[in-house]
């Protein structure tokens, strides 16, 4: 039976994710992949879909409502694939009770303003030169780990070798869950 996997875009959601079929690429045949465009977990529409304008409504109440609407839809235990905004979204939506395996979590920025850790097993990665990453101060309080990638930025998730490389761990994960289960 294939483990399912939960992706959830960045803020960008479809529009500007050309970049994501390259880990589903890498990760169809292992995984029963559900997908999530942030801006609709969110009830995000902004008139002019700037950065800004899209930053401002999912701080303005439209990760709270994505939240919201994961957790209505997603209400069986699987592994999480996240970036940015969907972090932030798959994070807190874990704090809440959502049922989840493990969550992946690239450029999620905005757990820093979290006080709490959710109870999964959790990469958290981060480009060194994303100037919102939480400090390493936070995530001592918090007890997590931040996994620092050198010579990267915040978009660090749309580079081809990043993409192989979380998709590797991701591949890892789910072909050491069929190993022992033949063993």
């Amino acid at each position: 039976m294939t483990e399912k996997l939960v992706v959830i875009s960045d803020m960008w959601g479809a529009k500007r994710g050309l970049w994501i079929a390259s880990y589903f690429g890498y990760l169809q045949q292992y995984y029963d992949i559900v997908f999530h465009d942030c801006q609709q977990l969110g009830g995000i529409d902004v008139p002019l879909g700037t950065e800004e304008n899209i930053h401002k409504a999912f701080v303005d109440g439209g990760i709270d409502t994505a939240v919201a609407q994961l957790l209505k839809k997603e209400t069986k235990p699987a592994h999480y694939l996240a970036f940015s905004t969907g972090g932030t979204i798959a994070y807190r939506a874990a704090l809440q009770g959502l049922p989840m395996k493990s969550l992946t979590s690239i450029s999620a920025t905005r757990i820093r303003l979290e006080n709490q850790r959710p109870h999964v097993p959790m990469n958290l990665i981060y480009g060194e030169y994303d100037e919102f990453m939480p400090s390493q101060k936070w995530a001592q309080e918090v007890g997590v780990d931040l996994n620092v990638v050198p010579h990267f930025g915040h978009s660090l998730y749309t580079d081809e070798k990043i993409i192989s490389e979380v998709c590797l761990a991701l591949l890892e994960q789910v072909t050491q869950v069929v190993t022992k289960k033949v063993v």
